[in-house]
């Protein structure tokens, strides 16, 4: 009976739109964009997957810059209140307010803290071989090519106007700058101290900020023990 009553007086229903991305019918480019411009959500997951299972110190304030540049973003929005082109062109929107572009200000905060880390905290990776600069090279361009494409769907989507998008941009690559270096000179000392507390030790949390290249360093010991491991397996086999 009660089922019946819900039934015959439906309430209002609205969807989960984080992901709820727009295109226009028929337009094949359009959806290939709103796909791409889904890849801020895939950043901030890749984040908490790598704070799960790696919990590394970096990692987690890399992850905090990212809420602060977000919470930045929310207050800028609500200072111009500046609304997004073709008013009423989107049926779910998080907020009407466009200036300045959260997705665009999230992936150039992303890209430039990025590219800082590869050229300045990496910079004694493998004496710098060369295919070590190429790779990194390679990386930064497609870096590069990311934002750009994120900030260009957003536009060609009419979520923004080229300024807000712009905006966002300069907004994003000024607060990864500042939360870069205030990482390596403020946090990256507290690091040790912050790895040594109970509760960080009672996580697995670490600090690897004297480790120049961790991908090489994991490899490397991951290996020797392997065949240590594989030589006493051998040992006890005989």
């Amino acid at each position: 009976m009660a089922l019946e009553e819900q039934c015959s007086a439906p309430p209002q229903w609205r969807s989960v739109s984080l992901t709820h991305v727009e295109f226009p019918e028929g337009d094949l480019t359009g959806h290939m964009l709103a796909y791409i411009s889904l890849l801020p959500i895939a950043v901030l997951v890749g984040f908490v997957t790598l704070i799960v299972f790696k919990r590394e110190l970096h990692t987690i304030s890399f992850f905090g810059g990212l809420i602060l540049n977000e919470g930045v973003n929310w207050v800028l929005k609500h200072i111009f209140r500046e609304p997004r082109p073709c008013a009423g062109a989107h049926t779910t929107l998080h907020t009407e307010y466009g200036m300045p572009s959260s997705h665009s200000q999230l992936m150039w905060f992303f890209v430039v803290y990025f590219f800082l880390f590869l050229y300045l905290r990496m910079h004694q990776t493998n004496n710098a071989r060369c295919v070590d600069l190429l790779w990194r090279h390679i990386l930064s361009i497609i870096l590069l090519g990311t934002a750009l494409s994120v900030s260009y769907s957003r536009v060609y989507l009419l979520y923004h106007s080229w300024s807000q998008v712009f905006y966002g941009g300069v907004a994003g690559c000024t607060i990864g700058i500042m939360w870069f270096f205030f990482t390596q000179e403020v946090l990256t000392p507290l690091f040790p101290k912050i790895a040594a507390w109970p509760i960080s030790e009672y996580f697995l949390v670490r600090d690897t900020s004297l480790i120049p290249n961790i991908l090489w360093f994991e490899y490397t010991v991951t290996r020797s023990e392997a065949r240590n491991r594989q030589r006493k397996l051998g040992t006890k086999l005989q």
